[in-house]
């Protein structure tokens, strides 16, 4: 979940660096450090807090150096303080590590070299690999970290610096990523490739116990065993630009704005003519495969785990193939059964998410087929998987997900009309009607953002309440559950979504005036059922913001009684959110866009740090 980056070439170490943890810092930012070689010995600087107080350090008390280290802290182990943030050095001082992970045997490690006399400085795990390399150094430093991370157990990516060696830099993985970048004279390394993007868009994937000795002027890719690797060189195919604002207040919301040209992007190759098939290349599965199967399991972690909870509703309607959604990280907690035929679909972003991670690798270990659903090209999900289906959503900087989900979502539902054709499990006409909806979806998600002022009005009249009820039934229900994560992450007003049939078993309890409820009512299967529940909001003097087609006359005065005293809220029209028409199975796309703009514009009213959430990070690659 932390950052690393690293530079090694003729500039100045500490500015690239520090370049490189902004475009990181969404990867955490309880606290941040640089370290470089300088004449022969280490200079750093660490501080507390995000990286804005590391500039500041920096300008006022800089130091040089052409080949150096960063990092951006999420605490897992020590709390945030200077102490406990990278880099860490060894007790002589010439080894400084950075790590994004957890040292799972740090404890009886540290134990060893404390009985060796070793005095550690810091409540962390990753001190423990600055001494383990310095005990090992001869010299060597590449044969120091391999014979280091030999005694590690647990996830790691590495980025080690030697003041005795001022013309290398070594890196290493295991379970967390990590990519080296390619200059011409200078070469990086990096957590991801949005880090580095700016200053190059060719990089090496670096893949799990592979050690890289990175000069200024070479790679040198091998195994712990000092084994030659050949690695292709991959090229980001996005501009060096996309991690900018690009005159966007947050990047939150330049990512909620992005997404019609990112449907686009998705659509293409796989969708374009309601009378042609839903087309996908290398997920792994056959014709026959396809036919056969028996049950699909969506497994993923937060807003993915929304995105599933769709995929298995569209599975099962649409696929007429037995489906469910689990949360990775309680997937292995109940030993599932996976029966002959079983596909398992991994859905995550970063395609490093660890309690995902491992849920694919138990799922496949119990003879299932994976496809994974991701955004990042050869991702640790990506290649362990059987198949991929990339969203194609380009880099997602904003710690709340947005355009990511709404990508996974649509992915998903080609997915779902992708089986369905080839398993002949729905008409034509039903499917040729989806396939219609779909490719209006781009134009759909210019006229929603166009609508953005109405919106930022319903959030005026309720941002300053603190908390929220999210309702919704059927394929809508995980579009309640995304919605509310969106506002409690930004906002930090206490939401909960819940099944509107089981709002009269508990949740109703809570209604009160001082509460609001977003209610999402479309007409369709559920439409009278959900009218039903505004109405016994309203009768409790409930707040409601109702989610509803175009047109919709019916809902804005449910519930509302004339002749109520005009300052009971329940008295009052409901507040509304517009959004244009479209096919039930496909609204889910369409209606959560609005809901992350209700939940940025409430976060933005409230004075929050939308981009940077308070305890959040990314990229979990810790469990």
């Amino acid at each position: 979940m932390c950052g690393i980056v690293g530079y090694i070439g003729t500039r100045e170490a500490p500015e690239i660096c520090l370049a490189g943890l902004r475009r990181l810092e969404y990867r955490g930012y309880d606290s941040a450090g640089i370290a470089v070689v300088n004449d022969g010995n280490l200079e750093q600087r660490k501080v507390v807090g995000k990286l804005d107080n590391m500039a500041e350090v920096l300008e006022n008390n800089g130091i040089s150096g052409t080949v150096g280290i960063g990092h951006t802290r999420w605490a897992t182990h020590g709390k945030p303080s200077v102490g406990n943030s990278h880099p860490h050095f060894s007790a002589d001082g010439r080894i400084a590590v950075v790590h994004n992970g957890i040292l799972e045997n740090y404890q009886e490690l540290r134990a060893s070299l404390q009985a060796d006399g070793i005095e550690f400085k810091s409540q962390t795990d990753t001190e423990t690999m600055a001494h383990l390399v310095a005990k090992h150094y001869n010299g060597d430093l590449r044969a120091a970290v391999c014979a280091a991370v030999k005694e590690l157990h647990g996830a790691f990516a590495f980025g080690v610096i030697c003041a005795d060696s001022p013309d290398e830099m070594i890196a290493v993985r295991r379970f967390s990523p990590l990519v080296v970048g390619l200059g011409e004279g200078e070469n990086y390394i990096a957590s991801d490739m949005g880090a580095i993007r700016p200053e190059t868009d060719k990089v090496y994937v670096i893949d799990d116990d592979e050690i890289c000795r990175i000069t200024r002027d070479g790679v040198e890719i091998t195994d712990l065993d000092l084994n030659p690797i050949e690695r292709e060189v991959y090229t980001i195919p996005w501009p060096a630009d996309a991690a900018q604002k690009g005159g966007h207040k947050k990047f939150m919301h330049k990512e909620i704005h992005e997404q019609p040209d990112a449907i686009r992007a998705c659509l293409a190759g796989r969708l374009s003519d309601a009378d042609k098939p839903v087309t996908f290349e290398n997920i792994g599965l056959s014709v026959e495969e396809i036919k056969n199967l028996k049950k699909v399991v969506f497994t993923a972690c937060g807003t993915a785990f929304h995105a599933g909870c769709v995929g298995r509703f569209l599975m099962d309607k649409l696929a007429r193939i037995p489906a469910e959604a689990d949360l990775a990280a309680e997937l292995q907690q109940r030993d599932p059964v996976v029966l002959d035929n079983t596909l398992c679909v991994i859905v995550s972003q970063s395609g490093e998410t660890a309690d995902t991670l491992e849920g694919l690798r138990a799922m496949k270990s119990k003879g299932a087929k994976a496809i994974g659903v991701i955004n990042v090209v050869d991702s640790s999900i990506a290649r362990e998987s059987d198949g991929v289906a990339y969203i194609q959503a380009g880099p997602e900087i904003g710690v709340a997900s947005t355009k990511a989900y709404t990508l996974q979502v649509l992915t998903i539902t080609l997915l779902a009309i992708y089986f369905a054709e080839i398993r002949g499990t729905a008409s034509p006409e039903e499917l040729r009607k989806l396939k219609e909806a779909l490719l209006k979806l781009p134009e759909q998600a210019e006229e929603l953002l166009s609508r953005e002022d109405a919106i930022i009005e319903v959030a005026k009249k309720h941002y300053e309440k603190p908390n929220s009820l999210y309702l919704a039934r059927g394929i809508n229900l995980p579009s309640a559950m995304e919605g509310s994560l969106k506002l409690k992450e930004i906002s930090y007003i206490h939401a909960e979504a819940y099944s509107a049939g089981e709002m009269k078993h508990g949740p109703i309890a809570l209604v009160e005036p001082n509460m609001f409820v977003v209610a999402i009512a479309c007409e369709g299967p559920t439409y009278d059922e959900m009218i039903a529940n505004i109405m016994e909001i309203k009768a409790r003097s409930g707040s409601v913001i109702a989610v509803s087609y175009d047109g919709d006359e019916k809902i804005p005065q449910t519930g509302v009684d004339q002749d109520a005293d005009p300052n009971d809220i329940g008295a009052q029209p409901n507040d509304m959110i517009f959004v244009p028409p479209t096919e039930e199975l496909i609204s889910p796309i369409t209606i959560g866009i609005p809901l992350q703009l209700l939940a940025y514009h409430m976060a933005d009213l409230r004075g929050e740090d939308i981009d940077q959430p308070r305890n959040l990070a990314k990229t979990v690659t810790v469990k």
